[in-house]
C-alpha cells in the first residue's frame, strides 16, 4: 500500500558512463532510496525514465508522489570534449574577425612549445561575418548598425542551411542595444534559428574570452533544447508532472527553460553536484578543510573545500577551450575504473586516458572487454568482491585475470600480481598528481586536509591516495557511489548575474558602482519572478573583481554591504589585499586598486526535512559477512569484508577489509582503523 504523502518524494538523477545513479528522498522524513540502472549512451533520457520508473515500483510510490526531479547531465560536456556540437556561424565587428584564431598567446602547460599546434576552432572562418556598428567601452554608439548589412548575412545565412548563430559585438556588455537589433532581425527571418548573445551568455569584457562563452553556448544549444525536451515529453508520458531542474557548473541548479536559454551553464553539471554532495557530507561531519576526489569509469574530479566551501572560478576550461561562466573550481584528469591499461611498442605500461567506458567495458564485465582495466586489476588483487550492486552484478575474475596476463604481465615478464599492482600504482600517481595541482601548486598542504573520495571507485582507492600524500584522514560517506545524484537533492536554486564596469578610481565612482549593482539586482529579481520563487526565499549576495593597475587579471571578492557605502569598499579593498597576499605572498599597498567587474548571485534553497534524526550506537564489534583475498603494502592478506549496513554508528574496525555495499566497495588498508560516525559517514584513520 501507497503511504506516501502526494507531493513528498524529491528524485536526483546523475547520468554517468556506465551507470545512471537516482536517489529518492521522502521530503517529508529525510529517508533515502538508492539504485543504480545500466547507461543508455544512444539516447540518455531513456535511461533516465526508466530510472524513475524502476524506483517508483520499488518503494510503491506514485507517479503524483514525485514533487521534483534533480539532473546532473554530461551532454554539454562530451559534446564539446568529442566536437559535436552544432555547426554554427558568428557575427562580430568589423576588424575582429580573427578573434578566435588569434585566441591567447599561452601554450598549454602539459604541451611542447616546439611542436604544440593551435586546436581547430569551432567555427570556420567562412562562416564568420562582420558588421559595421559599434559601441565604445562606456555603451555610448560609435557608429549605428547597417540593416542592409543584417539582410545580406541572413541570405547567407539561408544559403548555408545552417541553423546556430552566436551574435558577439565589441563592448555589448555596456550596452547590448546591437546584439538584441542583429538578433531580432535574424529571428525575424527565420523563427526556428538557434541564436547566442554575449550580453546575456557571458557580459564581460576580453573578446576571446567571451566570443568563445558565446560560440559554445549555441554549439551545444540545439543538442540540449532537444535532450531537455526529450525528458519534459518522457515525463509526462509517464504522467509525472514534477518541474524538472538541472544542476549548473556553478554548484547550483536550474529550471529547463533556463537551461535551454544558457546550456553552456551544465557543462560542469555532473561534477559540481558531486563537490554539493561532498560539501555537505563533510560538514555533517564536522569536517571543514577537505580534499574531494570523484573516481568514476572515465575521469577523476578533484575539488578543493577550505574553512566549509568550494571555490567557485570564473577562469575555467572545458577541454582546449576557456570558458569564463562561473564554475565549480574542478580539476579533472582522465583516470577512472574503466580506464584502459597496455604495453606499447617500446615496452611501457600505460593507464588511461583512454577507457573502455559502458560499452564494451571492463573484461570483468563480461560484456566484451578484451583491453585490462583499473577495475580488472582491483579485482585481481581482491580490492574488489567478486559480485556488485547487492551481488546482483557478478564478476568475471577469471577472464580478468587471463587479459592481465596476456595484455600486461607476458610482454613486460611480471606475474599477473606484479601487473595488476603496476596499473593501479600508475592510476593512482596520476591522481596524486591532480590532488597536488590544487593543494602543493597553490602553496597549500595536503596534510592539512581531509580526503574524501567518492564516486563508484572513489573509496577503492582513497586509502592509497591519502598514503601516497600523507593524509590521516578519510570520510567516506554513507552512498559514496551515488554522492553525485545525491548532492543534487542538496543543490539551491541559483543563477549568477555580471557586468564589466572598469574603474580606475572606486571611490570616485561609488555612485555609479551602485547603480550597476541595481540593475543587476532587477535582473536577479527578474529570475525570481521567472522561476515563480517567493520573497522569504530569495536570497542575494554581491562581489567585485580588481585588481591592481597594470596588471592583466582580476580576484574577485565579496561585498558583503547591501548599501555598498564607501565604508564597505573600504572592506571590500582590504579583502582584496589580503587575498593578493594569500595568493601570492604580496600585496602592493601603494598601488592604485581597479575595479574590472562587477557580480551578484541570486539563490534561493529548496525545503529540506531536519537530518537530526536520533543515531542509534552499537558497541559491538560489526559482524563479518565474510573473507578474501587483498594484495596490499607488497603481500597478500586476508580481509575480512563488511557490509556497510552492518556499521551502525560507534562500530570499529581494523584493516585491513573491505567494506561492501550497493553503490561501491570501501579498501581498509593494513595499518588504518574505521569508526562510523553519527552523520552516517565513516571515518578512516592511520593508526
Amino acid at each position: 500500500m501507497n503511504k506516501t504523502k502526494p507531493n513528498s518524494t524529491v528524485i536526483g538523477i546523475d547520468i554517468g558512463g556506465t551507470f545512471t545513479d537516482i536517489v529518492t528522498m521522502n521530503s517529508s522524513n529525510g529517508e533515502l532510496h538508492l539504485q543504480k540502472v545500466p547507461t543508455t549512451p544512444k539516447d540518455p533520457s531513456v535511461g533516465f525514465v526508466q530510472g524513475i520508473a524502476q524506483v517508483l515500483s520499488e518503494q510503491a510510490v506514485g507517479v503524483g508522489a514525485v514533487s521534483h526531479i534533480f539532473h546532473g547531465t554530461t551532454v554539454a560536456t562530451n559534446l564539446i570534449l568529442e566536437s559535436k556540437g552544432a555547426d554554427l556561424l558568428l557575427i562580430t565587428n568589423k576588424g575582429f574577425r580573427h578573434v578566435l584564431e588569434i585566441g591567447r598567446h599561452d601554450i598549454p602547460r602539459k604541451e611542447n612549445m616546439f611542436s604544440w599546434v593551435k586546436p581547430k576552432r569551432p567555427v570556420h572562418p567562412k562562416h564568420i561575418y562582420e558588421i559595421s556598428g559599434r559601441m565604445n567601452f562606456d555603451g555610448s554608439p560609435l557608429a549605428p548598425i547597417i540593416d542592409s548589412e543584417i539582410s545580406e548575412i541572413t541570405q547567407k545565412i539561408k544559403a548555408s542551411k545552417l541553423k546556430s548563430v552566436a551574435i558577439c559585438l565589441l563592448h555589448s556588455y555596456a550596452n547590448p542595444v546591437h546584439e538584441k537589433h542583429v538578433r531580432s532581425s535574424l529571428l525575424s527571418a527565420d523563427p526556428e534559428l538557434h541564436i547566442s548573445v554575449s550580453s546575456e551568455v557571458l557580459p564581460v569584457f576580453r573578446e576571446y574570452e567571451r566570443t568563445m562563452a558565446t560560440i559554445l553556448n549555441v554549439y551545444v544549444m540545439p543538442a540540449i533544447t532537444s535532450y531537455v525536451g526529450k525528458l519534459e515529453d518522457r515525463c509526462q508520458q509517464m504522467d509525472v508532472r514534477a518541474p524538472i531542474f538541472l544542476m549548473k557548473s556553478s554548484g547550483g541548479v536550474t529550471s529547463t527553460n533556463a537551461a535551454k536559454r544558457e546550456p553552456i551553464q551544465t557543462v560542469l553539471s555532473g561534477p559540481a553536484a558531486g563537490v554539493i554532495g561532498a560539501s555537505h557530507v563533510a560538514k555533517l561531519a564536522g569536517l571543514s578543510n577537505v580534499i574531494t576526489i570523484d573516481i568514476g569509469g572515465t575521469s577523476a574530479d578533484v575539488c578543493l573545500i577550505q574553512q566549509g566551501a568550494h571555490a567557485v572560478t570564473g577562469r575555467g576550461r572545458i577541454g582546449d577551450w576557456p570558458l569564463n561562466t562561473p564554475m565549480i573550481d574542478i580539476t579533472t584528469i582522465g583516470a577512472g575504473g574503466g580506464s584502459l591499461a597496455k604495453v606499447t611498442a617500446d615496452g611501457q605500461l600505460l593507464v588511461g586516458p583512454e577507457s573502455a567506458g559502458s560499452v564494451p567495458g571492463p573484461v570483468c564485465y563480461g560484456k566484451g572487454g578484451k583491453q585490462p582495466t583499473v577495475t580488472d586489476a582491483n579485482l585481481v588483487l581482491g580490492r574488489l568482491c567478486p559480485s556488485l550492486l547487492n551481488d546482483d552484478f557478478i564478476l568475471d575474475t577469471k577472464s580478468a585475470q587471463a587479459a592481465i596476463q596476456s595484455k600486461i604481465a607476458d610482454p613486460l615478464g611480471l606475474t599477473v600480481t606484479q601487473a595488476a599492482q603496476g596499473i593501479l600504482d600508475i592510476v593512482d600517481h596520476a591522481m596524486v598528481g591532480a590532488l597536488r595541482l590544487v593543494t602543493v601548486e597553490r602553496g597549500l598542504d595536503p596534510r592539512d586536509f581531509a580526503l574524501l573520495p567518492f564516486g563508484g571507485a572513489g573509496p577503492v582507492h582513497g586509502a592509497s591516495l591519502a598514503r601516497l600524500l600523507g593524509i590521516t584522514t578519510q570520510i567516506i560517506a554513507a552512498h559514496p557511489g551515488v554522492l553525485s545524484a545525491y548532492g543534487l537533492l542538496n543543490a539551491d536554486l541559483r543563477s549568477d548575474f555580471s557586468r564589466t564596469f572598469f574603474c580606475p578610481d572606486p571611490f570616485k565612482s561609488l555612485k555609479a558602482i551602485k547603480q550597476v549593482f541595481t540593475e543587476l539586482d532587477k535582473q536577479a529579481t527578474h529570475w525570481f519572478s521567472q522561476e515563480s520563487i517567493p520573497l522569504p526565499q530569495q536570497r542575494l549576495s554581491w562581489a567585485a573583481s580588481l585588481r591592481y593597475a597594470h596588471q592583466g587579471f582580476e580576484l574577485t571578492v565579496p561585498w558583503n554591504d547591501a548599501k555598498k557605502t564607501s565604508a564597505s569598499l573600504t572592506t571590500v579593498m582590504e579583502s582584496f589585499h589580503a587575498l593578493h597576499q594569500k595568493l601570492y605572498t604580496f600585496n602592493q599597498l601603494d598601488t592604485p586598486v581597479e575595479l574590472v567587474t562587477l557580480h551578484v548571485t541570486a539563490t534561493a534553497a529548496f525545503q529540506r526535512p531536519d537530518a537530526s534524526a536520533k543515531i542509534k550506537f552499537s558497541r559491538k564489534p560489526p559482524e563479518m559477512s565474510g573473507q578474501q583475498k587483498m594484495f596490499a603494502d607488497k603481500k597478500w592478506h586476508v580481509a575480512p569484508v563488511y557490509h556497510r549496513t552492518k556499521l551502525l554508528p560507534g562500530a570499529q574496525l581494523l584493516g585491513p577489509a573491505i567494506i561492501k555495499q550497493l553503490d561501491t566497495t570501501t579498501v581498509v588498508l593494513p595499518g588504518q582503523k574505521v569508526k562510523a560516525h553519527p552523520s552516517g559517514a565513516l571515518i578512516i584513520k592511520e593508526i
